[in-house]
């Protein structure tokens, strides 16, 4: 079972090494290995009409499809029960609005008021709104959240996400730097301090999204839109050899298969958990035509990525040119680089986030396997009353 669960990841990292040896005259894209990443190409090509339309018309019918499932064949399913109560904010949400709202004031000010803390203010600002979802979580479940009923998962998730980050971060090199970090070196640490303060904000990606999707499914008739649907199967190997084919082509094109990077992993990884037949999204919509999972996921990362991409256009976007947020990051995608809202993320680039909000479930599902740990999220609300 490890083996047929290692081996497809592993031929995900070397196939594009391989092609890079034949592709690149130094055997390696340029700004290969540089961390945190600080390379972009300066000849991505620019804002393209007639790909943005279509790009634009995809996503829009994607959008309908979220807003409107029945269209689309979904019956819906019956609202799980939610308690006629609520338990009171636990005292962690109170301290996360206190810490987030404190770090955030920080990161935007670029205050040295407290010394070389605006440089470190980033991550507690994640974690202060963790804390503060979780709460929110706890008070609507009357008393059950991941924070407090799931610990060592959430503990989990967040050992994970790192290595599912580095694993993601490792394809922006061979997109020639889709998104990269400016501010990286500015902070006064050395190498060593700067990266392992990258890899401890890596950990907040999985554990913020597992709490959003919490979130979402305390309003149980949204769950409820998307069961009963299309049963669509998919076959495992076919996702392999078509995530392999698109990295490969990534590769070789990455212009032109710059959004690759948000599908191929994706599609080896997931077809990985189909054919060791292990509990996912799409073997939930295979066999019940239950898409809730899959969509509150990808909708957990877009939500979150409003806030993140919100919170790091503030850093540098008032004014303010001080460079204390090492964290900052900026975007050079072709074709599609327009319509900005409060945000350095294209209003388009914003669609990459919800296949990769089901790609960091799917990531914790095949670690939990491998690694033999707990990978139930699920939370079952306290109904009796306090």
């Amino acid at each position: 079972m490890k083996l047929k669960l290692l081996w497809p990841v592993i031929f995900t990292i070397t196939l594009p090494l391989m092609i890079s040896y034949v592709v690149y005259p130094d055997h390696l894209p340029p700004g290969f290995g540089l961390f945190p990443p600080t390379f972009s190409s300066k000849e991505t090509p620019g804002f393209n009409l007639p790909i943005f339309i279509a790009l634009f018309l995809f996503c829009f019918a994607f959008t309908w499809f979220l807003l409107f499932p029945k269209h689309f064949g979904f019956k819906g399913g019956v609202p799980i029960k939610m308690p006629n109560q609520k338990a009171p904010f636990p005292w962690w949400f109170w301290l996360g609005t206190i810490i987030m709202i404190f770090f955030w004031g920080l990161m935007w000010s670029h205050s040295t008021a407290f010394g070389e803390l605006v440089y470190w203010s980033f991550t507690p600002l994640w974690w202060g709104f963790i804390l503060f979802l979780d709460g929110i979580v706890f008070h609507r479940n009357n008393g059950v959240s991941l924070l407090h009923s799931k610990p060592i998962t959430m503990f989990m998730a967040y050992i994970v996400s790192i290595g599912g980050w580095v694993y993601f971060e490792f394809y922006d090199y061979f997109v020639l730097g889709n998104w990269y970090y400016p501010q990286a070196n500015d902070a006064p640490w050395s190498h060593l301090t700067l990266t392992i303060e990258f890899l401890v904000t890596y950990g907040t990606i999985t554990v913020v999204f597992f709490e959003w999707y919490s979130l979402f499914k305390t309003f149980p008739n949204f769950p409820a839109r998307y069961q009963n649907g299309p049963k669509m199967k998919v076959s495992g190997n076919a996702l392999i050899s078509l995530g392999s084919i698109l990295i490969a082509a990534m590769v070789i094109w990455p212009y032109p298969f710059f959004w690759v990077v948000w599908i191929g992993p994706f599609a080896v990884l997931s077809g990985v958990l189909i054919n060791c037949n292990i509990q996912n999204t799409f073997l939930n919509i295979a066999q019940r035509g239950d898409w809730s999972d899959g969509v509150l996921m990808g909708l957990a990362s877009l939500f979150n990525g409003f806030v993140w991409e919100f919170w790091n256009y503030g850093s540098v976007g008032l004014g303010i040119h001080t460079p204390t947020n090492p964290n900052y990051w900026d975007y050079n995608i072709p074709y599609v680089d327009v319509i900005f809202i409060f945000s350095d993320m294209p209003l388009l680039g914003y669609f990459g986030y919800i296949p990769f909000g089901v790609l960091v479930c799917q990531t914790f599902i095949w670690a939990g396997v491998l690694f033999g740990f707990n990978t139930d999220i699920e939370l079952k609300p306290n109904l009796e009353q306090q």
